[in-house]
């Protein structure tokens, strides 16, 4: 993972400064304290790694600090899936994708934006997608021969 990755940990805290900028550690702590159970020292900790990593802002006001995000959550969102499909060979990022989809509620509006971006890419896309991989990161060489 990359020094600048968001945790999983992380993503519960940027989620509620996402919802709630700008926000105290406090409100933070309350929040993640209901959802994660955790104590407060754990939610200042996650709030300094993000501060250290450049994805929160801190402001002084009087006593307390606020905190808002340096990134937005659709940046933050794009970044991670594109991480995840990086991590799979080109032949299987397709089945990653259903896999998600189907593992995931949809509205009736997501399924029909998702339809027609299918139709779109539908019109260009190749018939069989090529592996990319370095020999041995993969079986698709294997599947060739």
């Amino acid at each position: 993972m990359q020094e600048s990755q968001i945790t999983s940990s992380e993503w519960e805290v940027m989620r509620v400064v996402w919802a709630n900028q700008p926000t105290t550690s406090k409100y933070i702590s309350e929040i993640l304290t209901q959802k994660m159970d955790w104590k407060p020292a754990t939610t200042k900790t996650l709030i300094g790694r993000l501060v250290k990593k450049n994805k929160l802002n801190t402001l002084e006001e009087g006593r307390k600090y606020l905190y808002s995000a340096n990134v937005s959550e659709q940046e933050s969102i794009q970044e991670n899936s594109k991480e995840v499909l990086q991590q799979v060979c080109t032949k299987k990022r397709g089945a990653v994708l259903y896999q998600m989809i189907e593992d995931t509620t949809l509205s009736i509006e997501d399924i029909e934006r998702l339809e027609e971006l299918l139709q779109t890419k539908k019109k260009t896309a190749p018939k069989v997608v090529a592996c990319q991989c370095v020999p041995g990161q993969c079986n698709c060489q294997q599947e060739c021969h």
